[in-house]
């Protein structure tokens, strides 16, 4: 049985196979090649946290390959009338085949997987966001043609994407640079896993100095999901970590522009650099779902370990 819990758990070649089924699932949906390889089996969608791309995408995914999403909002379920995670856990693996769930801590999708008996699938915490990365490296290396190599620099906010855009292309052999305002910075954990890839990751303050010679820029919002009290305070705290003109500038040429989405244009992305970029977004946020369907397969299938 394997979870995706976070990304720090998969190894290179465990990312690598999920990024080549990935692949080979979108070009037989462009093909209108049907794989119902999840045919029969059930997966509850648990969400304590809105979404748009998560919710349709994995609902979507696992429609596609024959099986039957169970949306689960915290309201309908008695977790969230205090019911311990740990019964949740168990009872729901009576039902279903896999549990995706999108919430605020880490240590429940933790527990969801320590306590329950099916595959347990991180769709967002506050500490980390493996689904997207998965579409992001999936993007980057569409564009690219490869993962290794290649130099990304994330501006702005040390988040659960900046957490898992870390681990994941220092995993595929890229190199990574962060600026972040004083405050703000990754967990120390983090960055005491980017110190075993040596020079392969450095976090500065300047965004400039971060973006010089990158392959792929990414961005995020300044205020995440749960943090619009503190608005006002992080727009300050960020004012000049913009993803802009002026910081295109001092990239390579033909670098790539990621962002996770929503996107707020005028803060954390001017609208010239956002549309002048929309096609390597958007296809990021198709990505959601060829990446997802991947996770499931590798998570929920019958394939026998390689």
């Amino acid at each position: 049985m394997k979870h995706l819990l976070k990304l720090e758990d998969w190894t290179t070649r465990e990312i690598t196979d999920c990024l080549n089924l990935a692949d080979q699932l979108k070009y037989e949906q462009k093909h209108s090649i049907e794989h119902k390889l999840l045919k029969g089996k059930t997966l509850g969608m648990i969400f304590e946290k809105a979404s748009t791309r998560t919710r349709v995408s994995f609902e979507v995914g696992m429609t596609q390959l024959g099986g039957y999403p169970l949306f689960l909002s915290s309201n309908d379920l008695q977790i969230g009338r205090g019911e311990p995670v740990e019964d949740t856990a168990r009872v729901l693996s009576r039902f279903l085949d896999g549990i995706m769930i999108r919430t605020f801590k880490q240590e429940e999708v933790e527990a969801l997987a320590k306590y329950g008996s099916i595959p347990i699938i991180n769709g967002l915490t506050d500490y980390c966001h493996p689904c997207q990365v998965l579409a992001d490296l999936m993007t980057i290396r569409e564009f690219k043609g490869k993962l290794d190599g290649l130099k990304m620099c994330f501006i702005g906010d040390g988040n659960n994407m900046m957490n898992s855009l870390v681990v994941g292309a220092l995993r595929m052999g890229m190199s990574i640079s962060v600026a972040c305002p004083e405050g703000y910075e990754p967990p120390q954990h983090i960055i005491n896993f980017a110190a075993e890839y040596e020079d392969k990751f450095e976090m500065v303050r300047k965004p400039l100095d971060a973006a010089k010679d990158a392959d792929v820029v990414y961005t995020d919002v300044w205020a995440s999901m749960g943090q619009e009290e503190e608005k006002k305070i992080r727009e300050k705290a960020f004012a000049g970590y913009q993803v802009n003109k002026e910081l295109m500038a001092v990239t390579n040429k033909e670098c790539m522009v990621l962002h996770c989405l929503p996107a707020h244009r005028g803060e954390e992305i001017t609208a010239d650099v956002f549309e002048e970029h929309a096609n390597e977004i958007f296809e990021e946020a198709e990505n959601r779902l060829h990446a997802q369907k991947a996770v499931m397969v590798k998570c929920m299938g019958n394939q026998e370990e390689e």
